[in-house]
């Protein structure tokens, strides 16, 4: 979730995961999954910095979370946050759990 605020000067928390697109047309315009379009007083620039603040906070709680660096990589390749372009670590395999007693 992150906050953005309305031309009229409203602040509203949005659910990062439903921008599809954002412009700026002098205005940021964001178009939700939804069709709904919003028009924010943020630059584009600044509501992808929200959203990418975020994404990071969440993947260090989950990173606190768990008990192995693979863990973790495998976590940021499913998140798909990388936004260089350039090829990431290769994806850890799960470990394999304790056989299962039929």
């Amino acid at each position: 979730m992150i906050e953005v605020t309305r031309l009229n000067g409203n602040p509203m928390v949005l659910n990062s995961d439903l921008i599809k697109t954002a412009e700026a047309s002098p205005d940021t315009m964001l178009t939700l999954i939804t069709g709904e379009k919003l028009i924010v007083r943020e630059e584009c620039g600044e509501v992808v910095e929200r959203v990418l603040a975020y994404r990071a906070r969440l993947l260090a709680a989950v990173a606190r979370r768990l008990g192995s660096l693979g863990d973790l990589q495998t976590v940021v390749s499913l998140a798909s946050l990388d936004t260089s372009g350039q090829p990431g670590p290769t994806p850890v395999p799960p470990r394999p759990g304790p056989a299962r007693q039929s």
